[in-house]
């Protein structure tokens, strides 16, 4: 996050003596990525965060490759995945490859019986359906319908919904993700072509802070395994903390598309960005507005990515036969457009309503035995025309 925040109680100065009420010192911990290359958070501890009472055990958590070399575009009926009470347990992982593993989730139940830690991949979490708390050790996030939370590598959380009804499309990324550098300046700050801005992020809130002893046990993912361990403190005991390393929300909704004469190529809409790939939203919006102008995206050939898309809502106007939690991926190597039909009668029309997160990865994603269950089989015959 390339925008300072801070919250709590610290000391005026970095590695300094910061002693509690009764004499005692807190405990300061540098939460940084990168070696000491990346942002970084200073966090200052009632209890020394490195007491490991016991590891219990290790699961394999992998997902489970169905097909490695995939040339076929594919329609993945995402809502067709069944809620889980366990929020771990929930998630499905369906398109991955080495920098990024993508799924859905339904879960019932709220995080609140362990904590969890991610020590291999940033998550970006997007609120299809639920509202609630994402609770952490730097604070709170409240979300709703069409948040992103992201979550850097290593910040331990819980997660509290509201109800029984929720549905996540995830991401973990191998790559720190960050906001497109092209909307920033030298200094980090977003410029004014930016599509959204800072007022715009949803800010870590309402420190919590436990100062509690006992057996809490912390699910850690490290290599595709699930560690379960028992910390002898409660995780959430950070008295204050500053820095750039944290946990943040963004809403679809507050994303500006960016419109022009004629139809603006995917980048316009890009939101979020790592190494390996990039994460764009497609918002309602104004169409083109040159007299002669195609609304519908003119053919394009995935060379180098592979394009996953996920549907929102709304009346996406580029293709048939799409409902909400509906996935699409069309892989490098064969061009894809409009749907036949889709390119004639979007002339004319001056509006979308269409609400839609795109993910392209810049190399090829393999498909998982969990994406195949769902998949309709044959989307990639769908630009046939029949008449």
């Amino acid at each position: 996050m390339p925008i300072y925040h801070s919250l709590g109680k610290i000391p005026p100065k970095r590695h300094t003596i910061f002693r509690k009420p009764d004499g005692n010192l807190y405990y300061e911990q540098l939460f940084g990525t990168i070696g000491f290359d990346g942002m970084s958070s200073l966090m200052y501890h009632t209890h020394r965060p490195t007491v490991v009472k016991e590891i219990v055990g290790s699961k394999d958590v992998s997902p489970k490759i169905a097909n490695k070399h995939n040339i076929k575009a594919r329609l993945l009926k995402g809502f067709e995945v069944p809620p889980t009470d366990d929020f771990l347990e929930s998630r499905v992982h369906l398109l991955v490859n080495n920098d990024i593993h993508i799924g859905v989730a339904a879960p019932r139940k709220s995080l609140t019986e362990y904590f969890y830690k991610n020590a291999d991949a940033d998550e970006m979490l997007f609120i299809h359906q639920g509202t609630g708390t994402l609770r952490t050790q730097v604070g709170n996030i409240p979300f709703q319908y069409g948040d992103y939370l992201i979550i850097p590598r290593g910040m331990i959380y819980q997660i509290e919904f509201d109800t029984e009804d929720n549905r996540i499309l995830f991401a973990e990324s191998f790559h720190p993700i960050y906001t497109p550098k092209r909307y920033r300046n030298w200094f980090g700050q977003l410029l004014e072509h930016s599509p959204f801005c800072e007022r715009d992020y949803i800010l870590p809130r309402d420190l919590e802070t436990h100062d509690e002893k006992g057996d809490f046990v912390m699910k850690i993912r490290k290599q595709n395994q699930l560690h379960e361990l028992v910390y002898s403190s409660h995780p959430f005991d950070v008295v204050g903390w500053d820095g750039y390393n944290y946990p943040y929300g963004f809403s679809i909704h507050n994303f500006e598309p960016i419109t022009g004469r004629v139809h603006q190529p995917p980048p316009v809409h890009q939101t979020f960005e790592a190494s390996a790939f990039v994460i764009c939203s497609f918002c309602p919006r104004l169409y083109d507005y040159h007299p002669q102008a195609i609304p519908a995206p003119y053919n394009h050939s995935n060379i180098d990515s592979d394009e996953m898309l996920y549907y929102v809502d709304g009346d996406f106007m580029s293709r048939n036969h799409i409902e909400k939690g509906h996935i699409t991926l069309h892989p490098g190597g064969i061009p894809h457009g409009p749907h036949p039909g889709a390119y004639e009668r979007s002339i004319g029309k001056k509006e979308t309503g269409e609400l839609a997160v795109m993910i392209d990865t810049f190399k090829p994603l393999q498909i998982t035995e969990a994406a195949l269950a769902i998949d309709d089989g044959i989307y990639f015959q769908s630009w046939i025309d029949h008449d």
